[in-house]
Order: structure tokens, then C-alpha cells, then sequence
């Protein structure tokens, strides 16, 4: 074995201490045979088929593997997806919720909350610095990988320069379940701080319905009144949903 491999297989988390799950390590502090061979199997698909071939509870083993080295974690993740309903919406749970499950402490929120970074960075990646206009499914995909399993609402601002390419990605404010304050003013003197020439606004709906409401768009109207006042083009306003989008432009609101 590698000294890197040495290191995943036996350490603990850099930042983290382990968490527990279900007590079967014995005294001797080997790992059981099979719990250790299940490991091993499941690394084994998982490097053979990919995530394609294996159900949610099994990804999600792999990743609480780093944080519970030394406990079978199964029975874990299967009550996370219990809990919390499928893998994006436990990779995404805030962390003071996931510590509400017995046997989820620091390192398991740790690793989880990894993936969840990495995951949103890849997406930022492909539309970050790009014609957006030309990426629109790209941003879409971003959106969604980002905002649509949270359960307050949060309100992102895209700001674009003349040539519709990306050139910062802010979130503005978060707010409850149904509501996030937002403040007209401070959209249009950030977007001057930053020689933004365009706006594409984004936020979630919790509840899964991308449906506007009538405080959305009249806030999407005061926005984009105080945008043109100082040449500031509001391309759209995005409404994410757990399954669609609404699109401001696309439905009429603008």
C-alpha cells in the first residue's frame, strides 16, 4: 500500500475527529472481515461501474467510509436518506440539521459538505468567465446543483459584463423557508462596484414550485427599474425549484 493510500485507509480527517456509528470494532482494533471485504467490494464497483452502479445508500457509504474508518456506517446512511430524502438533499442539508442524527458528528458533516463544494465548484467551472448566453444549460445545471435542495430560500446575483460573459457569481441574501429580504438598492451599487452591464437574478423556491410570487415580482420590477436608470440591463430573474426552473423572461414577467 502507498504511504497516501496508508494515510486515507488509517487516518483521521485533517480537520475533523472521526465520528461513530454502530460499535463493531473489537478489541483488538481490526476492522471486522465483513465489514472490511464489504468495503472492498463496494470500492470495487464503484471503480468498475462508477456511480451509475450503485443505489444512493452506497455512494453514500463510500463518503462516510473517511469519516467512520472503523465502523460499518450502512446502517448511517441509510437513516440520512430516511431523514433527509435522497443523496442531493443530504449532501446539501445544513449542518446544524445533519448533527441531529444520532452517530453524524464533525467529520461526517466535514465529508459531506466536501462533495457538496466540489460539486458546485465543477459547475461553476463550465459557466464562470463565459458568454452566458451561449451556456445557458450549463448555468441552469449550476443553478440547480447549487441552490435547488435548500431549504431556506437564498437570492443570487449573476453580473455580467458587456459581452454577456460571467464575471462574478454573489449570493445576496438568505432568508427563511418562503421569503429572503432583498434590497433593490444594494443589487445596483454592487453591480456598479463590479462595472457589471447585466444582471441575470437567481433564487430557490424550497417548496419545489418555481411558480413566482407577487413579492417576487414586484421586487424583480423595482430591480430592474433602478438597473436601466443607470444603463444596467436585467437579462432574467431564475426561479429554481427541486425538479424546474421558471424563467422571468421566458414566462412574460419581463
Amino acid at each position: 500500500m502507498s504511504q497516501s493510500n496508508a494515510f486515507h485507509e488509517t487516518n483521521m480527517p485533517l480537520f475533523a475527529e472521526m465520528d461513530e456509528a454502530v460499535p463493531v470494532t473489537p478489541l483488538s482494533g481490526k476492522l471486522p472481515s465483513y465489514i472490511s471485504d464489504h468495503r472492498k467490494r463496494l470500492r470495487a464497483r464503484f471503480m468498475d461501474g462508477g456511480a451509475a452502479a450503485m443505489p444512493d445508500y452506497e455512494l453514500l457509504e463510500l463518503i462516510l467510509f473517511r469519516a467512520i474508518p472503523r465502523q460499518d456506517v450502512k446502517p448511517l446512511a441509510r437513516v440520512l436518506l430516511d431523514t433527509f430524502g435522497d443523496f442531493n438533499r443530504v449532501v446539501t442539508a445544513p449542518a446544524a440539521r445533519l448533527v441531529t442524527v444520532q452517530g453524524v458528528g464533525d467529520a461526517v458533516v466535514q465529508e459531506l459538505k466536501i462533495v457538496e463544494a466540489a460539486a458546485q465548484r465543477m459547475m461553476r467551472a463550465r459557466v464562470m468567465n463565459k458568454p452566458v448566453l451561449s451556456s445557458w444549460n450549463a448555468l441552469i445545471d449550476y443553478c440547480h446543483t447549487a441552490m435547488a435542495h435548500r431549504e431556506t430560500e437564498q437570492f443570487r446575483i449573476l453580473f455580467l459584463d458587456r459581452k454577456n460573459v460571467l464575471i462574478a457569481d454573489e449570493e445576496q441574501a438568505r432568508g427563511t423557508v418562503d421569503h429572503v429580504p432583498v434590497y433593490p438598492r444594494e443589487v445596483v451599487k454592487r453591480a456598479l462596484e463590479l462595472n457589471a452591464s447585466a444582471l441575470i437574478l437567481v433564487h430557490n423556491h424550497p417548496s419545489g414550485d418555481p411558480t413566482p410570487s407577487e413579492a417576487d415580482i414586484s421586487m424583480t420590477g423595482q430591480i430592474q427599474d433602478a438597473a436601466q436608470v443607470l444603463g444596467i440591463t436585467l437579462h432574467d430573474h431564475l426561479i429554481i425549484g427541486k425538479e424546474q426552473e421558471l424563467s422571468f423572461r421566458a414566462s412574460g414577467y419581463l
